[in-house]
């Protein structure tokens, strides 16, 4: 399942269960199943649909009942057969345990048995299990989203990642419709009545339950191949103009993989299809991935590189996990982060390959940076934490699962070599194909391909929470440089940090220095609390994670810094820029640096061209001028960020020139963004307002990364007018980029009427209820409207509770941690001690914790700032 940063380009998936269940536990071991037979027929007028199932399942035991797990069905009718005899069976719900027990009165003996079961269950509008949506023409279809916990919602099942079995799936549908399921059609005949058709496929290889999938409505699609795999791109009537990338991608991807990990796709075949009304940003059902339309259908020609790699990269996760999540899957849902974090990684390396001047690896780079920010908190988790509960499980879903475990995998990679990995790699593939793995078999076969002691190294970044920072003093003598390296836990918490705690990692640390800038680095496995190592040479400055491949901070002097900025765009490189910006920022935070530091190695980047590098420091100059800038230096910052980044800004103008590469395309709107947003500059922002209106008039007029970056400045400051036009624009928005390019600007007016128009909408019939949590939490964040989408979340907690029924708030906690004051803190608190949010526990502390953190922040370096603003602020650029 893919989970995507871009609010617009796809909600932040949270997938939130009721209070109720969070007593549900694991089946007790009586019975495996072996092959299900399943027989839906969905029906549109009553919004339910009727299932017949029989499941054969091997008894392990003698026992006078079997346990499955089902949920929101009524269960009409239930047979077991043994031994040639058949016994009705008496059938319990326990609906806060989320199962139903058979009861027979001669007890089954261990061997083969036969569940049949006939039950009804209702088309839902939560997103969740077999439920119900609607394309834009108000035509109805029905889908299914399983993971994690919810295949139990359409089938009784053992719904359990270690239940592997085989499925045999067939749909009585209307005449008109189309079905899709994992595996291929066997057959398609009409009936058993009139208007009707029933679709049996194929049977589908051994899998988990959350893998089964099926879609049933009026799709059409596109089709190629690859491998001699069939591929399908579906989609909504309409709108399979916009399947062509998709295909090329998954085209791209099969190959691709197929080569990687030396068996070939295991799954015959292999449809995407893209749903207007889907929570996640994708799912990687074998055979069948479902997508929000978001994240598989564009418009080739103009759509933005940055939606084009949000869209190559979700597709290239999914397929990823037909080997990886799919063909092995987890023994149980505390490593899901073999699964995730795993397509996390390797879903880079194939767009990579077809697409090398998008510049990926330095994606990979700012990523790794964004995971260890929240690997700072000391209410993070390890990457395998223990879960049992449905709400426990669907809070794995987070960036340690996905983002930390991909940069911990490329560091692994870098230290043991990309081609020992790939072995490794592949001899866990096919020892467990079509079965069930651990952490422990995955490591353990790694190290014994490279021969290096991963199976040491792993359990220290997989096992203990947080991430490590390497502090490093150099001493120049007698020709050659000591480096002293010290590792301790990093947490923004400065009070934490300072105290040091047990944490001990085992590091491939990489050096190089001055003396030897393009040299080989110097790399060491640095398993101490304390280290020494010796360098060839005096060297003015010792970088400390050469190549950005290490997940850790490295703690550098102030001195160290500076003779570090004079150099860096001479002797490090892109990814090195990038670290050392993130490292500098992060050491400014624990008050090891001045915030003035920070700034002096930031003006040292005023001729930086690089896309990533740019992304990385304007991200940190937007925080500085959002949180720790007053109001009495507010025109001096602005004026130093348009000194910073001006030049940039004038050489990139507004229109794209012909012939440009992907880069300078990529680079426009971060660089025109910082100096109309932080910057505030006169000149972007009136042409940003031409350059809108233009837009709004004319849709395919211009390239939607500089539509969409003019209506987001020119929103800054807009009133009703351009408002109603936003509006009216969004409800006829020909594409799902176009509709969250005006979704998404509707929350980032400064106007409070405006905005409080906006979280009324959020809650109205109008709005997807994918799509509602992400209205109001742009609101809650935008630093305008932070107060005013409280107030609203606190007296509509109601009405967000209901979005999708079985979602909650996850996303508007999340986004309370925008909040950098102590008494917005205490209300959050205060609020959510009397609202449980049972899968969003550790997301409300990590949000209450940010705060604090920003609060303390705040008051260590606001005057600091002040004071260099007033010293510093004009020498910026000169």
């Amino acid at each position: 399942m893919k989970k995507n940063i871009g609010r617009w380009l796809a909600i932040l998936f949270v997938c939130f269960v009721p209070a109720s269940i969070v007593f549900a536990q694991r089946l007790p071991n009586i019975a495996v199943p072996e092959n299900y037979q399943l027989i839906f027929a969905p029906n549109f007028d009553k919004d339910n649909f009727a299932g017949l199932e029989t499941i054969k399942v091997r008894v392990l035991k003698p026992t006078s009942e079997i346990v499955l797990n089902a949920a929101a069905l009524d269960i009409q009718e239930a047979q077991v057969t043994s031994a040639g005899a058949t016994q009705n069976a008496e059938v319990t719900l326990q609906k806060d345990r989320e199962t139903a027990t058979l009861r027979v009165s001669n007890a089954l003996q261990p061997g083969l048995v036969v569940i049949r079961m006939r039950y009804i269950g209702a088309l839902n509008d939560e997103l969740r299990g077999f439920y119900l949506g609607k394309d834009e023409q108000g035509k109805k279809y029905a889908v299914t989203q399983f993971e994690s916990t919810d295949a139990r919602r359409a089938f009784p099942s053992f719904d359990e990642p270690a239940y592997k079995a085989t499925f045999d799936i067939s749909v009585i549908a209307d005449s008109g419709d189309t079905v899709l399921s994992n595996s291929a059609v066997l057959t398609d005949s009409p009936g058993p009545m009139a208007g009707k058709h029933t679709v049996t496929f194929r049977t589908t290889p051994k899998m988990s339950s959350y893998l089964v999938a099926l879609a049933v409505g009026k799709f059409e699609y596109i089709e190629g191949q690859a491998d001699g795999i069939p591929i399908r791109i579906y989609s909504m009537p309409g709108k399979k103009h916009l399947s062509p990338f998709a295909l090329a991608t998954a085209e791209q991807c099969v190959r691709y993989f197929d080569k990687y990990f030396g068996v070939k796709y295991p799954f015959g075949k292999l449809d995407l299809i893209g749903l207007p009304d889907f929570a996640a940003g994708a799912m990687e059902n074998a055979g069948l991935i479902t997508f929000r339309e978001i994240e598989l259908l564009l418009d080739d020609q103009r759509d933005s590189i940055s939606l084009h790699k949000e869209v190559a990269g979700t597709i290239s996760h999914e397929i990823a996990h037909m080997w990886f999540g799919d063909l092995v899957t987890m023994q149980w849902w505390d490593d899901i982060w073999l699964n995730e974090g795993f397509a996390t990684w390797l879903s880079t390396k194939p767009i990579d390959e077809w697409k090398p001047d998008w510049n990926l690896k330095l994606d990979d780079v700012l990523d790794s940076s964004g995971s260890l920010n929240v690997d700072a908190l000391n209410n993070t988790r390890p990457i395998h934490q223990a879960a049992e509960t449905p709400a426990q499980i669907q809070e794995l879903f987070d960036g340690i699962a996905y983002g930390k475990t991909a940069a911990v995998l490329r560091m692994l990679e870098a230290y043991i070599g990309p081609e020992p990995f790939r072995q490794g790699v592949i001899a866990y593939i096919k020892q467990h194909s079509y079965g069930n793995a651990t952490a422990e078999d995955f490591w353990n076969a790694l190290a014994k391909a490279a021969n290096k002691p991963v199976d040491h190294i792993m359990p220290t970044f997989v096992t203990q929470p947080g991430a490590p920072m390497v502090s490093l003093s150099a001493q120049c003598s007698g020709g050659s440089t000591k480096v002293t390296l010290f590792q301790q836990r990093y947490f923004y918490d400065r009070s934490r940090f300072q105290a040091d705690s047990s944490e001990l990692w085992q590091i491939p640390v990489c050096m190089k220095q001055a003396a030897q800038p393009q040299g080989a680095a110097k790399c060491e496995l640095v398993t101490k609390k304390e280290d020494t190592v010796t360098l060839p040479g005096c060297s003015s400055w010792v970088l400390g994670n050469a190549g950005a491949s290490g997940f850790y901070r490295t703690g550098y002097q102030s001195e160290a810094i500076r003779s570090l900025a004079k150099k860096a765009e001479v002797s490090l490189t892109p990814a090195e820029r990038i670290r050392l910006l993130s490292d500098a920022w992060a050491t400014v935070q624990v008050g090891r640096l001045q915030i003035g530091d920070y700034l002096a190695l930031a003006q040292e980047f005023t001729s930086e061209r690089n896309r990533a590098v740019v992304a990385q420091l304007s991200g940190q100059v937007q925080y500085i001028g959002d949180y720790l800038v007053n109001s009495n230096d507010r025109a001096e910052y602005e004026e130093w960020v348009r000194r910073l980044f001006g030049p940039m800004a004038k050489q990139l103008g507004w229109k794209p020139l012909a012939g440009e590469s992907a880069e300078q395309k990529s680079l426009r709107p971060i660089v025109l963004r910082v100096m109309g947003y932080s910057g505030r500059d006169p000149e972007v922002l009136a042409e940003a307002k031409k350059v809108a209106e233009q837009a709004l008039a004319n849709p395919d007029s211009l390239d939607r990364t500089i539509a969409s970056l003019a209506i987001h400045l020119a929103v800054l400051d807009g009133d009703q007018a351009l408002y109603e036009k936003l509006f009216e624009r969004l409800k006829g928005a020909k594409s799902p980029a176009e509709y969250y390019i005006y979704l998404g600007s509707l929350t980032q007016f400064s106007d409070p009427k405006l905005l409080d128009r906006t979280l009324q909408y959020a809650v109205s019939p109008d709005v997807r209820s994918q799509d509602t949590l992400g209205l109001i939490a742009g609101v809650v964040e935008n630093r305008a409207g932070g107060k005013l989408g409280w107030d609203f979340v606190r007296s509509h907690w109601s009405d967000i509770e209901k979005v999708g029924g079985g979602f909650t708030s996850g996303e508007v906690v999340a986004a309370t941690s925008a909040f950098c004051d102590a008494g917005m803190r205490d209300e959050v608190k205060e609020f959510f001690s009397s609202h449980n949010v049972p899968t969003a526990e550790r997301t409300l502390k990590q949000s209450l914790e940010s705060m604090s953190n920003c609060v303390d922040l705040k008051a260590q370096q606001q005057e600091l700032l002040a004071d260099w603003l007033q010293q510093h602020a004009t020498a910026a650029g000169e």
